[in-house]
């Protein structure tokens, strides 16, 4: 049997794996190294990807990163989801204020470290990327529009230091031979920036009550529910464009069949969004989006699934 001192240990651990959202962090892990392996540097032999020690200091201080991020967010929503989501926020609330920001900056330091090791331009992008995750949770969150543009940029920015690390290894006249290659990855980032900016804009319906009770000044409170969703809708079509250059210009492999398979459920997204009305509406919304979100970083691998049948990009130059 636990003792009782035993369980409280277990259960703040719990409650500090809740707030750093420990659950998306492996996810963003294996987003980074599929994005490296398929996409990034697909020149590379696969493995010499995984046993790259840099890249590997680079996608765990990204994880950090945002872990820590997660951290100081919390510490300035806990007021607002005590409204939005109490059963979370009891249990966030099992580690104290004081506790979050010791974890935080502890986290913080050990990316600086470990961002030094790599390179000053490391050190100096991730600096600016706490800064930035700290200025968005205190000041640019409450705001309307700008607010959802800097959160999904700031979850699609750690797949920018990847580039930066690959793209800093070719020498300057050889870059314009990767033009199509840049082209390929920023259309991808496009693409996922817009998942990512719907995605925010629905959990802003969703979060109506406690952002209102908090004085955040989000697109349906200050511009009401309609303006809100005719937003969203014209950012669900605009993801066509991302989709069709990937598809009709660029080689994508065996994820055109992911695309597609998109612009079938953000159709549904679609006439559903102009139905929902509740917040348990806006839920799903928002955990549809979530799982393309999710289910295109496993689909990455159909760009050239030969690694998951026979492991020859794994074995050969």
């Amino acid at each position: 049997m636990l003792s009782r001192a035993n369980k409280l240990v277990i259960k703040k651990i719990i409650s500090l794996f809740s707030v750093v959202r420990g659950y998306n962090i492996p996810i963003i892990i294996l987003a980074q190294y599929l994005s490296a392996i398929f996409i990034l540097a697909p020149e590379k032999r696969a493995l010499n990807v995984l046993l790259d020690f840099n890249l590997f200091i680079l996608v765990f201080a990204s994880a950090l990163t945002i872990a820590s991020g997660y951290i100081i967010n919390n510490f300035y929503d806990s007021q607002k989801d005590l409204i939005n989501r109490p059963n979370k926020s009891m249990l966030d609330r099992l580690v104290s204020q004081k506790t979050k920001l010791s974890v935080y900056f502890t986290l913080n330091f050990i990316v600086a470290l470990m961002a030094l090791f790599v390179s000053w331009r490391a050190f100096l992008f991730f600096s600016v990327y706490i800064f930035l995750i700290w200025f968005y949770s205190h000041k640019i969150k409450k705001q309307p529009l700008i607010g959802n543009l800097m959160s999904a940029f700031l979850a699609v920015l750690p797949f920018f230091a990847i580039l930066l690390y690959y793209y800093n290894q070719i020498p300057f006249e050889e870059i314009e031979n990767y033009s199509n290659q840049l082209a390929v990855i920023f259309t991808h980032a496009s693409f996922l920036f817009l998942l990512l900016l719907i995605r925010e804009m629905i959990k802003d319906l969703e979060n109506l009550k406690g952002d209102l009770a908090n004085n955040y000044k989000t697109i349906p409170i200050v511009y009401g529910e309609r303006v809100s969703k005719n937003i969203i809708s014209g950012l669900t079509i605009g993801t066509v464009i991302p989709v069709y250059v990937l598809i009709e210009i660029y080689d994508v492999g065996y994820m055109d069949t992911y695309f597609y398979s998109c612009l079938i459920v953000l159709i549904f997204f679609l006439l559903s969004l102009q139905k929902a009305s509740s917040k348990e509406a806006f839920l799903k919304l928002h955990n549809l989006l979530k799982f393309l979100i999710v289910a295109g970083v496993f689909c990455i691998i159909l760009i050239n699934p030969s690694v998951l049948w026979h492991g020859k990009r794994l074995l050969l130059p």
